[in-house]
């Protein structure tokens, strides 16, 4: 058990390459129990490489990725993901040839207490009305996103590593998938959210990290975002 003032995860001096390419350069954050916290930046600013170096997707890394106090940084990614952490890729995953069902069914459960399929569909009713006849890339660019996540919830995992995921969607299932992580929230998940869009942000973050050339150059709580605004337009561009 986690006393109260450890970070669920602690991520230290984090450095990744992708070949000769040296991507992220000490990035330092920290994530606790039951928070979603939000990594924001400009494209290029290293927050994908850091949820896919946190999941030890990425060969080259070092520093320390400490989850529930055990370090990570040289597990492999199938072991990260039986230590209850999971990720839904900005590119979501689906695979074209299974139907609905199939592709929530398809992951096993690496923990215990992964949603039933019965508590994914009260999250996303689209998806059941979906369930045997739509094979994955038939689905709307929203219900493939409810798909993906929905898909790592069945894992066990507790702490989920969120990618893009309001990326082209519409308004009103941006408001869903918001409604969505506040839900997760309050049943226990903790998550590390990727995002541009910061006004979506603000709907459901409890922190922030603003990440820039592969650094976490500011982090403020979500109480203190209209006094950051200026700030955020400037690293954000927007």
């Amino acid at each position: 058990m986690l006393d109260a003032r450890t970070p669920l995860l602690a991520v230290k001096d984090l450095q990744a390459w992708y070949g000769e390419s040296h991507i992220l350069h000490g990035v330092n954050f920290d994530v606790h129990q039951g928070e979603v916290v939000t990594l924001l930046g400009r494209n290029g600013a290293g927050k994908t490489t850091t949820l896919k170096s946190i999941m030890g997707i990425v060969a080259q890394r070092t520093g320390s990725v400490r989850y529930e106090g055990v370090e990570l940084i040289n597990r492999a990614s199938n072991e990260i993901a039986r230590a209850g952490i999971a990720i839904c890729p900005e590119e979501r995953g689906i695979f074209a040839s299974l139907t609905v069902e199939e592709n929530l069914l398809l992951p096993p459960e690496v923990k215990p207490g992964g949603l039933s399929l019965e508590r994914i569909f009260e999250l996303f009713p689209n998806l059941k009305e979906r369930l045997g006849s739509s094979q994955g890339t038939k689905l709307s660019g929203g219900e493939q996103q409810m798909l993906a996540i929905g898909r790592i919830l069945r894992t066990g995992a507790r702490l989920l590593l969120l990618d893009e995921p309001t990326e082209g969607l519409a308004p009103v299932i941006i408001q869903q998938i918001g409604k969505t992580i506040r839900t997760l929230k309050q049943q226990g998940f903790t998550i590390l959210l990727v995002e541009q869009n910061f006004r979506f942000a603000s709907t459901v973050a409890d922190r922030y990290y603003v990440m820039e050339h592969g650094r976490v150059v500011e982090g403020f709580m979500n109480s203190e975002l209209d006094a950051n605004l200026e700030k955020l337009h400037e690293y954000l561009g927007v």
